[in-house]
Formats: structure tokens, sequence, C-alpha cells
């Protein structure tokens, strides 16, 4: 039988992050269910909140079973309008607040905002150097200033560095550059010479083969460089470097940007930049 659909309403007073951070971590453990997703950010006035009741309700109405609403909104008002969707109605601040003020005996301040907006200007100021930082070390382009990455990202193109390097940047402050192994590297026994240097920053991605071929084809079909011998002979080359060398590696094949930065965190012993 084909999966079930169900209607997934994510509803927020800012970006709606939170909200599908939350939902989608419970949504996830349910296979056999298709959820069609809607989110609804900066919903942060009553007139706001009565227009997403009413588009909500219609896509209720328009469905035998009842949507599963997911929301992070921060004033009460607002929630009590929101409670009038027809669905079932979970708030992030209806399930945890209230235990938090009585835990920490204290009121909560009930700001909007203190999540992904910018209340921390050195954290966020930090975040964004570290995002320039990465950008003017993507693939090896420029050593100037190398020695103050947190974390050199070292593997085959097509690996997964550019993305991971980028995430550590946003999310943890993190100064990440990455190098590309040519083919010239890859034939010699000694690291690369931009990177030797830094080898204690030196931190390995490598990849399948059958899937460095895959993601190559779609760039560069029918070529030397996205053929399965050559991904390969990269492959089986990059990972005798690291292990000659001692540089600690691991395989980009199934693991999502989010997993590879916080597995490149615990084991470089890297902290959250604030």
């Amino acid at each position: 039988m084909p999966p079930c659909t169900r209607h997934a309403i994510f509803i927020s007073d800012r970006t709606g992050l939170t909200a599908e951070g939350m939902g989608d971590a419970l949504l996830n453990q349910f296979d056999d269910i298709e959820f069609k997703r809607f989110t609804y950010p900066f919903i942060d006035t009553p007139e706001k909140a009565e227009r997403v009741v009413a588009e909500v309700n219609k896509i209720a109405d328009g469905c035998n079973l009842r949507p599963i609403i997911f929301t992070s909104i921060v004033s009460e008002d607002i929630r009590h309008i929101i409670r009038n969707c027809n669905g079932l109605h979970l708030s992030f601040f209806d399930a945890f607040i209230n235990k938090l003020e009585e835990e920490l005996g204290t009121q909560a301040v009930l700001q909007v905002g203190r999540t992904h907006g910018i209340q921390n200007t050195e954290r966020y100021d930090a975040r964004m150097e570290a995002v320039n930082f990465s950008l003017n070390h993507d693939d090896g382009v420029s050593a100037k200033d190398l020695a103050d990455a947190d974390v050199i990202l070292m593997g085959v193109s097509r690996s997964g560095k550019t993305p991971t390097c980028l995430y550590l940047a946003l999310q943890y402050g993190i100064r990440a550059a990455n190098y590309p192994l040519t083919p010239d590297d890859l034939d010699s026994t000694d690291l690369p010479r931009m990177v030797k240097p830094f080898k204690s920053k030196i931190f390995g991605l490598t990849i399948d083969p059958a899937r460095l071929h895959h993601i190559r084809t779609e760039r560069r079909p029918n070529s030397q460089y996205a053929s399965p011998e050559n991904c390969r002979r990269e492959v089986n080359e990059a990972e005798s470097m690291f292990r000659q060398h001692g540089i600690p590696y691991t395989s980009t094949t199934h693991k999502s940007v989010e997993e590879l930065a916080a597995g490149i965190m615990l084991a470089c012993k890297l902290q959250r930049r604030t």
C-alpha cells in the first residue's frame, strides 16, 4: 500500500527554524507516513495569526485527516489564536516554558527573536568572519592566513569539503579551510606543500567511489574525471595518504553535512566560537 499522507504545519513568530527542527525530529521517526509540509514564519501579530488559522483550517477541511501543527511562538495571546487551528497542536513553549520557570525560580522574559536574531553581536560577528574565512580559503585558492584556520578539510574533488566548511562556519563560528587533492598531490607520498606546515589541523574527507562517480557524472558526464576507475584510484590514494601521515578522516557517503560537522567538532576537539 502507498504511504499515508498527512499535512505538517510549522508556525513561528520568527524564521520557523525552531518549529521545523522540533517537528522534523519527531516526524522523521515515522517511515510509513508521507508529510506534506507548510511553513508560516513571522506570525507575530494577531492579524497574521488569524489569517494563518483560516489557511490551516482550509487545508484541514480539504482532507480527511487533521494536520499536525508545530508552533514556536513566544506571545501567549498569539498562541491562543493559533490554538483555533483544526489539528493536533504541539507548542514548543507550552510544553517547556512553565516547567523551566518552576525549576529556575524566575519568569521567562518572553521576548521574540532571541534564538535566531542578533542578540549577541560578538558571536554573530564571529560567525560572519568565519564564513568569510571559509569562502576565502575554499578549494585551496589561498595560503594567506592559513595558520589562523581552526581546521583544514582535505579530500578529493566533490567529496563534500565546501558545504561542510560553510556549515562549520555558519553554525559554529569555526574558521574552516579546505584543500582539494589533485592528481599531482595523489602521485606524491608527501603531504601537499600548502597544508604540510599545518598537519595538526588537517582532517580528511573520503567518499565511496561509486557515489563519487555519480556526483562527478552529473557535473562532467563521460569524462575521465568522472570515470569509475579514476574515482576508485583517487579515493584509494587519498585514504592511503591519510593513513600514512596519521590524518584522521571520515566518509561523507552516508552522512549529512550536519552529522559531518558535529563529528569533526568532536574529533578535532573544537569549541563553538562565542
